[in-house]
């Protein structure tokens, strides 16, 4: 029987709760529905959990195997590092190549290959404890101290754009340039712990923030519209203390380099003029178009960099009012790797950051899904095409095509619920 109010106000009330009943059932429906959505694993979760899961055991299989197989550790990029730690102790040239060759060839290395350190002078002070150890002893240690660098990067990294409670840090781990930097020995990943830490403290602790950076002047030519950016902003702001930092730390390591090495310098100068050096092609955009319009031209291989200087300037001098070094590091340091004038793909480590900054934004599950599929391509590729390969040419451009295409989604109004 139908209940009869006596009183509008109470009937008023009564529909109101009704309304109020039907609303939160609704609600709680809907809940359900996206708890549910949420629960179902879509296309791009797979991807990166397969990314992730080929990564972590490509990486097992890796520190499983340089302890047990003694030519791994002499048939890799580290075996350079550890040569040159031998030269320095031994009061040796560490740039001269036969004395080299036979370092390393004695290590394992291929004797139809010689690996020479090409890091400025002040990056001797990495390699000169090196020189003490044991060859095996030495790689398990290096290769233990690059995967905290990744660990660390990638956690700060994430920190930096809120933490968001999902798994898209799983593609950062899983990097195909970063995991060939720990399986090779590449100190990129060093670079990209000098990015982070930057990143990270330039607001609170600005001369820690330019100390950090001497990890990136360990491969100086990957950052230079990044750096052109970085001089105008200390310039704007006043920001003498990062200044003041970076310029300490590459005075103390110079100093270091000096006493180890006095004539460092000009070894390696007579290092990077040798024609092995000057004529050699690296698969990246400005020694492309070097080799391909004039090999003999070296400044070729100079004009992508300067001209995507003069871009991050302007890119700088229109946003400096509101410049946030969070955001803005992004598209610079994917232009810096793209513009590079010499850049290996595994070098392109430095450009999870942005990576993650973009994926964090995006609100495309399948730019998501395409990111991670080209993560596994490259896992692919590696396989079965060696690291001089023009085939190699894609990857720079594509992680600034990828970007450019996350932060536009993410630019997108989002249409209004019903």
């Amino acid at each position: 029987m139908p209940m009869i109010y006596r009183d509008p106000a109470a009937r008023r009330g009564a529909g109101s709760c009704r309304l109020n009943s039907c609303r939160r059932i609704a609600c709680m429906d809907g809940n359900l529905d996206l708890a549910q959505a949420k629960a179902r694993p879509d296309f791009a979760e797979i991807a990166i959990a397969l990314a992730g899961g080929i990564a972590l055991t490509l990486t097992a299989l890796f520190f499983i195997a340089v302890p047990i197989a003694g030519s791994l550790a002499g048939s890799r990029d580290f075996v350079s590092y550890w040569a040159t730690g031998r030269q320095l102790i031994a009061h040796a040239d560490p740039y001269d190549g036969q004395a080299v060759a036979a370092l390393e060839h004695a290590a394992g290395l291929n004797v139809k290959a010689v690996l020479i350190m090409r890091n400025p002078p002040w990056a001797l002070p990495l390699a000169y404890p090196l020189g003490f150890l044991p060859l095996r002893f030495a790689g398990v240690l290096w290769s233990l101290l690059l995967l905290a660098c990744l660990l660390v990067s990638v956690r700060m990294a994430r920190e930096l754009y809120g933490s968001p409670a999902n798994r898209i840090h799983w593609l950062a781990l899983a990097f195909t340039p970063a995991i060939i930097c720990i399986t090779m020995g590449q100190t990129a990943l060093f670079a990209l712990l000098g990015l982070v830490l930057f990143l990270r403290w330039h607001q609170r602790r600005p001369f820690l923030a330019g100390a950090a950076l001497w990890l990136c002047a360990l491969k100086p030519h990957l950052f230079l519209p990044f750096a052109a950016a970085l001089l105008a902003w200390m310039v704007v702001t006043r920001g003498y203390k990062v200044f003041l930092g970076g310029a300490a730390a590459l005075a103390l390591s110079s100093a270091a380099a000096f006493l180890i090495d006095p004539h460092a310098w000009n070894g390696y100068i007579r290092l990077m003029r040798s024609p092995a050096v000057a004529n050699e092609f690296i698969p990246c955009l400005a020694s492309a178009i070097r080799q391909w319009l004039a090999p003999q031209e070296t400044w070729l291989q100079y004009l992508p960099a300067i001209l995507a200087c003069l871009w991050a300037l302007g890119y700088y001098w229109r946003r400096r009012a509101q410049w946030d070094w969070t955001a803005g590091a992004s598209p610079l340091m994917l232009v810096s790797l793209f513009a590079a004038p010499y850049c290996w793909f595994y070098d392109q480590c430095l450009a999870i950051p942005a990576l993650l900054d973009g994926a964090y934004k995006t609100r495309s599950r399948t730019l998501l899904f395409v990111l991670a599929l080209v993560i596994l391509a490259m896992d692919i590729e590696i396989c079965m095409v060696p690291v001089l390969s023009p085939l190699w040419l894609w990857t720079a451009p594509a992680w600034l095509a990828w970007y450019l295409a996350a932060r536009h989604s993410a630019a997108r109004p989002v249409a209004a619920s019903a």
